[in-house]
């Protein structure tokens, strides 16, 4: 597809001798959210770390808005436009929050600066608070905003999100769900991982499930809202 931010073909994956993807196809135009669902173990993380360049497939191609980056190291790929949210978070614990933020500033790739420091401090009025607190002072659901904070200080064009609320208390999820869809609104394409069928249906475009490495469903996600036997019988909700 020549106007996808990210088009990723027939992408297979292994660990050694483990066999993860099995010819994955992931596509993602501007301004679209993804959800990306399956249960634990059917190959997600590993699809995400095969586009970011963590993991290099063994066959099958990475097209980032048009450019082969295949084989193509993770900064660069970040440096692209594509920044993630990973399952872990992944913040520095011995800087504030306010180092952390502004460690990650930089125009876009094509040199917008829509997501400043104080933009995201609008949208995390906890961060705002907590504003020189070390990283490891934060609960769960804070080093989670922290993170997404991190993330829009690139200005990325693509937001990839790993379990985007997992382990956090339902208050603090419903905040991140509030997060993510202004994130949508603002026009930044996003690829969401999470368990909570009900949240990422809601707020995706098309939904991708995938079983053992290969995928089982792609589409509209109202499709997938309205017939009870495809999510239950793949994802068992």
């Amino acid at each position: 597809m020549p106007d996808a931010l990210i088009d990723a073909r027939g992408i297979h994956t292994y660990y050694g001798a483990s066999h993860i993807l099995h010819g994955v196809d992931l596509v993602l135009s501007r301004g679209e959210t993804l959800g990306l669902m399956g249960r634990n173990g059917m190959g997600k993380t590993t699809l995400i770390k095969s586009i970011l360049g963590v993991v290099r497939p063994r066959s099958g191609a990475v097209t980032i808005k048009g450019v082969d980056m295949t084989r193509s190291a993770p900064h660069r790929i970040a440096l692209a436009g594509i920044a993630c949210v990973p399952e872990g978070r992944g913040i520095f614990p011995n800087l504030s929050v306010h180092e952390n933020l502004v460690m990650a500033a930089r125009a876009g790739a094509d040199g917008r600066r829509d997501w400043t420091y104080g933009r995201v401090l609008e949208a995390f009025p906890r961060l705002r608070e907590r504003i020189n607190h070390g990283g490891g002072q934060l609960s769960g659901g804070e080093q989670q905003m922290l993170t997404i904070g991190r993330a829009l200080m690139t200005n990325p064009d693509v937001l990839i999100l790993d379990e985007a609320t997992e382990g956090l208390a339902p208050l603090i999820s419903k905040e991140i769900w509030r997060i993510v869809r202004e994130i949508k609104g603002s026009g930044i394409a996003t690829v969401i991982v999470d368990k909570n069928f009900k949240a990422v249906s809601a707020i995706s475009d098309r939904v991708m499930i995938l079983v053992k490495g290969a995928v089982v469903f792609a589409g509209a996600a109202e499709t997938l809202r309205a017939d009870p036997s495809l999510h239950e019988r793949h994802l068992g909700v």
